[in-house]
């Protein structure tokens, strides 16, 4: 029975020490919620309720394509999207579905870059697309997919939904 109170006498400790620190932590019944009237000398208190700081939220990170994002494309990519994103890779052939030709603009304009973002991390099927393409999130840090739907977005020559 653990995270249980075993007896009553526990129970009677626990409640005690709880109403010992409610009770600390209170102000008696007819004051409560009203604030005490300054004394002669003193001036009035006002409530002060203390405000976080609002985080700044930074400027989206710009991710461009580098020769790294080539390279990264070309390793992990071009196997079956092909060396120029044509969807003719070396693995098409194998593939029970045919590669995304990233050259095309007509399907890729009708998707975000989050809609991309989204297939490359967590692969085809968590995208309602093709079972054989991997997530790729184990592998890629969120910057390098985000430039490598850039990327993509240079091969077909056409801009997010």
């Amino acid at each position: 029975m653990t995270g249980r109170i075993r007896n009553h006498k526990s129970l009677k400790a626990v409640l005690l020490a709880l109403a010992l620190v409610l009770g600390a932590c209170g102000e008696d019944k007819q004051s409560a919620g009203r604030p005490r009237p300054p004394t002669e000398n003193e001036p009035p208190v006002v409530a002060t309720v203390p405000v976080e700081p609002v985080p700044q939220t930074p400027a989206p990170k710009a991710h461009p394509v580098t020769a790294k994002t080539k390279e990264t494309y070309q390793w992990y990519c071009a196997q079956c999207h092909g060396v120029k994103g044509k969807g003719n890779g070396i693995n098409a052939p194998h593939t029970a579905v045919p590669p995304r030709d990233h050259t095309k603009a007509a399907y890729l304009e009708t998707r975000s870059d989050e809609q991309l973002f989204h297939v490359i991390k967590f692969g085809g099927l968590a995208g309602g697309r093709a079972p054989c393409m991997p997530r790729w999130g184990h592998t890629l840090d969120d910057d390098m997919i985000h430039s490598l739907v850039n990327y993509i977005r240079e091969l077909c020559h056409c801009e997010a939904l």
